[in-house]
């Protein structure tokens, strides 16, 4: 791949395997990318669940490595790649497995982290940087890819996309938009998870005195079954236990369709933040201010500076930015009386 003739890269590669919420921070800088340079080929390199959070993206071809194939996935990707140089290669990732893996593609500029956000060998895998910007959002670092080649994301272009079978899925559980309650409650961080009959306390409250339905929504795993099963026999009201019945596209529906989400640090809050819809997260072994929902910080309930100070023994401008801490009884931190008074806030009280 060469340059087109006006000097703009003629190829661009991004690589992000996973997280889905980061997955989903990155959906602005690819949508940005696409209207720059609206004819360079567009690549993205993806883990295999990530990809069906946006396959659907338009002008983009992906590239899907499978974490179960460990390092077989090098010379996989080499031949997905037929050996084609790329003019431009965004490593958006800083893990060990990324950065080793990103050897495999040949790119003339490869683009990463600033040193203060590089770990792992990160610097040795690329010759240039985005810009260093100290107690950035994750969500923001990302869209910085975009932004170092000219690129402009808008806050707008955030949202993933959500099919129209989809969508009638939703509106098959939840007739009248904007009114329900929806609980993710699992982290793919077990350290991050609140207790099920706090969760339970809440549900009570939302379809008691707020007069608004409950759905319980999240993946099949043993975990997550667990959770909901554990929410549902706390409570005394009974919600929708959607969990493990639904897809990764009718949860985008749902949230879409939804009044507003509780849950942790985990991919939905991101999801449900970039549809548009409130979230109340729940935080305490990580920060909200660098991996909460971007448009809903003020509804989180926080108490990861009080866990600094009493796991660490410092405040958390004091410790390394994105640490987390994930110990036994930190989620405790999170009171009932917290996400009660934000859910009231945000949808008043009575039926």
């Amino acid at each position: 791949m060469t340059e087109l003739a006006d000097g703009a890269p003629g190829s661009i590669c991004l690589f992000r395997l996973s997280a889905l919420g980061d997955v989903c921070h990155c959906i602005p800088a690819v949508r940005a990318l696409r209207r720059r340079f609206p004819d360079a080929s567009l690549t993205w390199i993806i883990g295999s669940g990530e990809h069906r959070l946006v396959e659907d993206l338009d002008g983009v071809e992906f590239v899907v490595v499978a974490k179960r194939d460990g390092w077989r996935a090098f010379p996989r990707l080499r031949r997905a790649l037929d050996g084609k140089r790329q003019d431009v290669l965004l490593v958006a990732q800083v893990s060990a497995r990324a950065n080793l893996l990103s050897l495999a593609v040949p790119a003339r500029r490869r683009i990463g982290f600033d040193r203060e956000r590089s770990r792992e060998g990160h610097g040795l895998v690329v010759h240039e940087r985005i810009p260093a910007a100290p107690g950035q959002h994750q969500a923001l670092a990302l869209q910085s890819f975009a932004a170092v080649l000219g690129a402009d994301p808008g806050a707008e272009d955030r949202a993933p996309p959500v099919p129209e079978a989809a969508r009638a899925f939703a509106r098959s559980h939840l007739e009248e938009s904007g009114r329900a309650v929806l609980i993710s409650p699992c982290s793919s961080h077990p350290g991050r998870n609140w207790r099920a009959e706090r969760y339970a306390a809440v549900a009570d409250w939302v379809i008691g005195e707020a007069g608004r339905p409950v759905v319980l929504i999240g993946g099949p795993t043993d975990i997550e079954r667990e959770a909901g099963a554990a929410i549902e026999r706390a409570m005394r009201a009974r919600p929708l236990n959607l969990i493990g019945r639904d897809t990764l596209k009718q949860s985008l529906a749902m949230l879409e369709r939804a009044a507003c989400l509780v849950a942790p640090d985990s991919g939905p809050v991101h999801f449900a933040d970039a549809l548009g819809t409130p979230v109340i997260g729940l935080y305490a072994a990580t920060w909200s201010r660098r991996s909460g929902p971007l448009a809903s910080l003020e509804h989180c309930v926080d108490r990861f500076p009080e866990a600094a100070e009493r796991f660490l023994g410092k405040p958390p401008e004091k410790i390394r930015w994105g640490r987390r801490i994930e110990v036994d009884g930190v989620m405790d931190l999170v009171e009932v009386r917290d996400v009660v008074a934000r859910l009231e806030r945000l949808l008043g009280r009575g039926h």
